[in-house]
């Protein structure tokens, strides 16, 4: 007895020894460097980022009840955040899968045989005999490698990543209604505008039409009236199908039926949100949830290298049976406990490089991963510069088309006057109409692109607080 229990006592001591073992390569973060000096080309304020400004919810800074509403319907009930969501939990579920492999596994086996041949020997006499067993089963692999915490660390890592990846899909999500709702008021200032335009232009041809029937003016110019009326009307019923479409997707994206959706003011009355200070670019892998979740994927299969790596090495396992065993099921307790314990050691040995090559695949897809957090750094970057670019060029563009539209309008007003007078020809009132028409319609069209490009800085830089917990802890630290 003391035998055995000095073998345990060994096996349990040498387990505890090589806890400290694991193979494989162990995690290092490993960023894109970025000059702390550097700045984006198109940031005009150069100042390092401010908490305050971008960990608050940036789409109360346009100032709309409605959209405010849309966007917690949809982090409510959008159906990719419920996916989401519900991927966290797997793979929380999943860590306590590879932690249950650190432990024994216990279980039972009871069996009932008759036969000549019981547990592989014959019986005296070759006559049939009964065997009747039940037992208690342990079976414990030593994590002597480090295999089982590698994959517990691949499981810790990829929960990591998910977490991520729903706030990833969360900041889409914000991004992807506010600029719906702001394409949704685009195309209705765009349909206002073009039912203004066809009243004008029906009243407009219906003093051009008493004009031709007194002979005052060649029936060209009826014509031409009559062109311009049903430009204009034409362009209802298309930026009415836009509308349409345009809830429908809105609608889908806060996980409702497709219907007609209330609206805030008009796009024209929205206020544009106040410059934000953008920071460093270095500062920007630090907040961009896509980044973190890229690095934890990349955390997660550089362990499951180790778990490749450690089945190369053979496994140390330790079992044990205690029940009972008896020839007659009526006896089966009489006989005493029977046991069994034993240690077993299993390792490959010619397997024609199978264990090699896997550890050289799990090395291979470690590569692409590092692969796709340095392309997703890039990515990140590219899109902070782009909305920085988008801001600074349509603010201008907006100003100018602004000063389109202020003379276009000017000019029709005066052609009518010329033309009523007999000053000039047709020719000059349609080309001012339709000067102003576009103009009017370009310059909700670049309104609209301008929201839509501090949408996709504000995204881009990935700030935002977007659950309760969040701005509690926030404010906390704001505090503090």
């Amino acid at each position: 007895m003391k035998k055995r229990l000095s073998f345990f006592i060994l096996i349990s001591v040498s387990a505890l020894w090589f806890e400290a073992c694991k193979v494989g390569p162990k995690y290092k973060t490993d960023r894109t460097q970025i000059p702390s000096n550097a700045n984006y080309r198109y940031d005009s304020l150069h100042l390092a980022m401010e908490d305050s400004v971008l960990n608050i919810k940036w789409w109360d800074l346009f100032n709309d009840p409605v959209l405010d509403t849309m966007i917690y319907t949809g982090l409510r009930e959008n159906k990719d955040i419920l996916i989401a969501s519900s991927r966290i939990e797997q793979a929380r579920a999943a860590i306590g899968i590879a932690k249950a492999d650190y432990w024994p596994q216990i279980g039972y086996s009871a069996g009932a045989i008759r036969g000549n041949v019981v547990q592989g020997m014959p019986t005296e006499n070759g006559n049939a005999a009964n065997i009747f067993t039940g037992f208690g089963t342990l079976n414990w692999e030593l994590d002597f490698w480090g295999k089982f915490r590698r994959a517990t660390e691949a499981a810790k890592a990829e929960l990591a990543a998910s977490e991520y990846g729903k706030r990833t899909i969360q900041i889409g999500l914000i991004s992807e209604i506010t600029s719906t709702y702001f394409l949704l008021l685009d195309f209705r200032w765009r349909l206002d505008i073009s039912k203004k335009t066809y009243k004008l232009r029906q009243k407009s041809l219906e003093i051009m039409m008493a004009r031709f029937r007194e002979g005052i003016i060649p029936e060209i110019d009826v014509n031409q009236a009559q062109i311009q009326k049903a430009i204009a009307e034409a362009s209802i019923p298309y930026y009415e199908r836009k509308i349409a479409q345009t809830e429908t997707a809105l609608a889908i994206l806060l996980g409702r039926n497709p219907g007609p959706l209330d609206l805030g003011p008009e796009l024209y009355k929205q206020k544009e949100p106040p410059d934000i200070p953008v920071g460093l670019p270095s500062m920007l892998m630090e907040r961009r949830p896509d980044i973190l979740q890229a690095e934890q994927l990349v955390h997660a299969q550089t362990a499951k290298v180790g778990v490749a790596v450690a089945q190369r090495f053979p496994s140390i396992s330790l079992t044990g049976l205690l029940g009972v065993a008896s020839n007659d099921i009526a006896k089966l307790t009489a006989n005493g406990l029977a046991w069994s314990a034993g240690a077993s050691l299993l390792g490959p040995l010619f397997y024609f490089g199978k264990n090699k090559r896997r550890v050289e695949v799990e090395r291979y897809k470690a590569e692409q991963v590092l692969h796709e957090y340095e392309r997703t750094v890039i990515t990140a970057f590219k899109e902070v510069e782009d909305a920085l670019v988008e801001i600074e060029t349509i603010k201008r563009e907006r100003n100018s088309v602004q000063e389109h539209v202020n003379a276009a309008l000017s000019a029709q007003r005066l052609s009518n006057q010329r033309y009523d007078k007999g000053v000039t020809s047709f020719l000059e009132v349609l080309e001012s109409e339709r000067q102003a028409f576009e103009a009017e319609l370009k310059l909700s069209e670049v309104t609209q692109l301008l929201f839509n490009a501090y949408v996709k800085l504000y995204k881009a830089l990935g700030g935002g607080w977007i659950t309760q917990d969040e701005m509690q802890k926030g404010g906390t630290a704001n505090q503090n």
